[in-house]
């Protein structure tokens, strides 16, 4: 006989392989694609806004999302898992210290903002920092052959002006001077 815990996991199980949930948090900005039936037809309306809390429950697992609309402040909560959630996007991340975020009702206008978590644009977060021990050898030697590469391609570079470069910052203003040389013959 199953046990109730077990039903509820195998149904999220099913659910997941349907449909992509994100991971989000409280203080992220989240779209939410919510479906309306009118009548016979099915549409999508999105409802954007601060999720100000999440509850994690297997099955029972909802958020709370807040946006303020013509003034005045609008909370939905759903269900996590329900059929009526079409998709959600996090569209930023929140830097918060807090689980529940239920101080920003009392909260207008600037105040009332969440500050973004910044996320390295090199494809490593933050949040996960490696040690050295852990880098794969075949990562750090693919890292060094694109920076020979970019050596190679600035000596290169520098033969054809017959200077020798010695720093980047320097091949980079040898390209901006080409950049205006050319612009002032287009001028011409």
């Amino acid at each position: 006989m199953k046990n109730i815990e077990d039903i509820n996991r195998e149904s999220v199980k099913k659910i997941l392989g349907r449909k992509k949930i994100p991971e989000f948090f409280a203080g992220d900005t989240v779209k939410i694609g919510v479906r309306i039936l009118e009548g016979k037809r099915e549409r999508i309306q999105y409802f954007e806004g601060v999720c100000i809390a999440k509850k994690n429950r297997d099955i029972n697992s909802s958020f709370t999302v807040r946006k303020i609309s013509f003034g005045e402040g609008v909370e939905r909560t759903f269900a996590l898992y329900s059929s009526i959630i079409g998709s959600i996007k996090v569209i930023r991340s929140g830097k918060v210290k807090r689980a529940k975020l239920y101080y920003l009702r009392d909260r207008k206008g600037k105040s009332a903002r969440i500050s973004e978590k910044i996320k390295k644009s090199i494809g490593v977060d933050i949040s996960e920092q490696a040690n050295e021990n852990e880098i794969p050898q075949s990562d750090i030697q693919e890292a060094k052959k694109t920076v020979e590469n970019k050596i190679e391609a600035d000596v290169k570079a520098s033969s054809k002006k017959n200077e020798p470069i010695k720093d980047a910052s320097k091949a980079d203003k040898l390209k901006t001077e080409t950049k205006k040389e050319k612009l002032k013959t287009e001028k011409k």
